[in-house]
């Protein structure tokens, strides 16, 4: 999730631990913790792109990795916070709680999380886009309330837990309810335009769980499908060409071989100028419902001397302007 629903969460987390001793530091450290699990997007300045995509969301994702630094970060604290009624032990469990339940929700997102690491299992629900407003923004003013309560006060726990329980309930209830609604109706249409697919995968459209868009593979291409809950008309499939064989020999080659095991085989490749792509299928593409070949990841596929090196295709304001224009219309409906 975006970093604002990170910290919101973490800061919440560190208010249930630990609030009631230290008051809104709980809250502070809370957030640092729920933020902390990010510090690996920073990997891209350091490696090369296939490299930083394999970190995010790897190791400082896991299970193993807020076992081991929690009591690490918890000794920090104590060595700040000297005079606070919390001593190493109370630090460590709110930046444990805090480290663990920031992978736990990315679990419920497309991109998933590695939480099993060293294991290679990436969990991913798809049930609530990085970004949804309707599952922070309640949560951040339940949170805002509480901070303005006194310390150990009682409405200040209650509006701290109505904001986990608010949060929770959108996330764990009524998306998914949506996800088995609306995957049933892109199985129906399937079935009623007499598709024989291989799988599907559906997934919540940015910043709501409303529009729902659908990958299907068939033997030789892919549909991309977008239902709206306020959908009249049968749910139309744009097809995508999979055009693996243009990549020839370079299939063979390391690193295309690692971006398709990122892209989970859901990937197509296209030929611009002589330039071939890989678009990662995954998430889509930028006007949903529009039907244009512009994918949300794609890599440029450049010859090196040691093999095959992929540079991310830069996406400009006016792609946000466009996907921003065309939610809206597709969220309320055709």
């Amino acid at each position: 999730m975006d970093s604002l629903t990170q910290i919101v969460l973490g800061a919440s987390v560190g208010e249930v631990v630990l609030g009631k001793k230290v008051g809104n530091k709980a809250m502070l450290y809370g957030a640092i913790a729920g933020t902390i699990p990010d510090l690996d997007t920073f990997a891209g300045y350091f490696t090369n792109t296939i490299t930083a995509i394999e970190i995010h969301r790897g190791f400082s994702h896991s299970i193993v990795f807020s076992i081991v630094f929690a009591p690490v970060f918890g000794w920090l604290i104590s060595r700040i916070e000297k005079k606070s009624e919390a001593d190493w032990k109370d630090w460590t469990k709110l930046m444990f709680w805090g480290l663990i339940t920031h992978p736990l929700l990315d679990a419920h997102t497309t991109w998933g999380t590695q939480l099993f690491w060293p294991l290679d299992l990436r969990l991913a629900y798809k049930n609530i886009f990085v970004i949804d407003p309707l599952y922070t923004l309640p949560f951040l003013v339940f949170l805002i309330l509480a901070m303005f309560q006194k310390k150990g006060n009682d409405k200040r726990r209650k509006f701290n837990y109505w904001g986990l329980r608010i949060s929770s309930f959108y996330l764990l209830v009524v998306s998914l309810l949506l996800k088995g609604y609306t995957y049933g109706k892109f199985t129906d249409a399937l079935e009623e335009q007499g598709y024989n697919y291989k799988e599907i995968e559906t997934k919540p459209a940015p910043f709501n769980t409303l529009l729902w868009t659908a990958n299907v593979e068939l033997e030789d291409k892919y549909l991309i499908g977008d239902y709206s809950v306020f959908d009249t008309q049968p749910i139309s499939f744009e097809e995508y060409p999979k055009n693996h064989e243009l990549l020839g020999d370079l299939k063979n080659d390391k690193n295309v071989q690692r971006l398709i095991d990122i892209s989970e085989g859901w990937y197509t490749i296209s030929k611009e100028q002589g330039q071939l792509y890989f678009n990662d299928l995954r998430f889509g593409t930028l006007s949903p419902g529009a039907g244009k070949d512009n994918f949300v990841f794609s890599y440029e596929l450049i010859p090196d001397k040691d093999g095959i090196k992929a540079k991310e295709v830069e996406k400009s304001r006016g792609d946000a302007k466009k996907l921003l224009a065309n939610l809206g219309e597709r969220i309320i409906g055709n």
